[in-house]
């Protein structure tokens, strides 16, 4: 098939990015220096992309298909703010920035939909719901707004050369063992995140199975070549992390949405991936319905 390069090959995510693209037949370089990298990866490198030289050597080298950028500090606060910002947008300056100096013709930036800015201490209701592409963004700490740069960088480099460029903005992201019992990036277990309702508000309820999610990323890297350069696109669950409708519980989470929330009846979630079904055949399989074990 053709060469792929992760970055971010051992995240949560990354780890099934590897194992999806090698299973359909890719080459896949990982590129991560943290351990974890599944062993399905032809070359595992742990290179420091925040380094520029060391960017343009690690693509000079392999010379990949495509690229698929994860890497980045991925929880918000986790870190100091300066670091935070500072370490995501020069990881998506450099991947892109080499990516398109050196020829590659297809690069995929990860992006978050945090960029909407829920959460924000003064206060945040959405402009409609469900949230879509078109949704102004209204970042408001360090991670959201290296986000929104992240895309705004690829979108400069999609409008500068022949590569074609997107990025995607998976929602809470939960791989296998997470279903299992072990912590998400916020501490907590999924089980917890559906029993108290005020953890899973505070990201109004998104998720998706991380398999789920790279298998869109596998789809939207190979339909590159046929896409407006340049676009945008949400990965989600077809349904919310709740065991109550959104019109019920986002009013008691995020003030003010009784109104817009009222169209979110059944299990119906607050992000939109009506344009990754339209544009690229993409739905997701999985639901913590059937993942979760002994749902109750």
């Amino acid at each position: 098939m053709s060469r792929v390069l992760v970055t971010g090959s051992a995240g949560r995510l990354g780890r099934s990015v590897v194992s999806t693209l090698a299973a359909a037949g890719h080459e896949v370089i990982g590129v991560d220096r943290a351990p974890g990298t599944p062993p399905e990866a032809a070359v595992t490198l742990p290179a420091d992309l925040t380094d520029t030289g060391e960017t343009f050597e690690v693509l000079a080298r392999f010379r990949p298909e495509s690229v698929i950028h994860l890497a980045a500090i991925a929880t918000p606060f986790s870190v100091p703010e300066s670091v935070i910002f500072k370490v995501n947008t020069q990881l998506a300056y450099n991947v892109c920035s080499a990516s398109v100096a050196l020829g590659v013709p297809g690069v995929v930036v990860a992006s978050s939909p945090t960029v909407m800015g829920y959460g924000a201490p003064g206060g945040w209701t959405p402009a409609y719901l469900p949230i879509d592409e078109q949704h102004p963004v209204r970042p408001w700490n360090a991670y959201n707004l290296s986000k929104v740069t992240a895309e705004e960088t690829m979108k400069a480099y999609a409008r500068a050369g022949t590569t074609k460029l997107a990025a995607v903005r998976p929602c809470f992201v939960i791989p296998p063992e997470e279903w299992a019992g072990a912590p998400t990036q916020s501490g907590h277990t999924v089980r917890e995140r559906l029993d108290r309702p005020e953890l899973g508000g505070v990201s109004l309820f998104n998720y998706i199975d991380s398999r789920d999610a790279a298998e869109m990323i596998a789809v939207l890297s190979e339909a590159l070549p046929d896409l407006p350069n340049g676009e945008v696109f949400f990965a989600g669950a077809a349904d919310a992390l709740a065991r109550k409708p959104l019109a019920d519980l986002l009013p008691q989470v995020v003030p003010g949405t009784e109104t817009l929330a009222a169209g979110l009846t059944g299990t119906s979630p607050a992000f939109s991936t009506a344009k990754a079904q339209r544009l690229l055949g993409w739905q997701p399989k999985r639901s913590w319905r059937t993942e979760l074990k002994d749902v109750t």
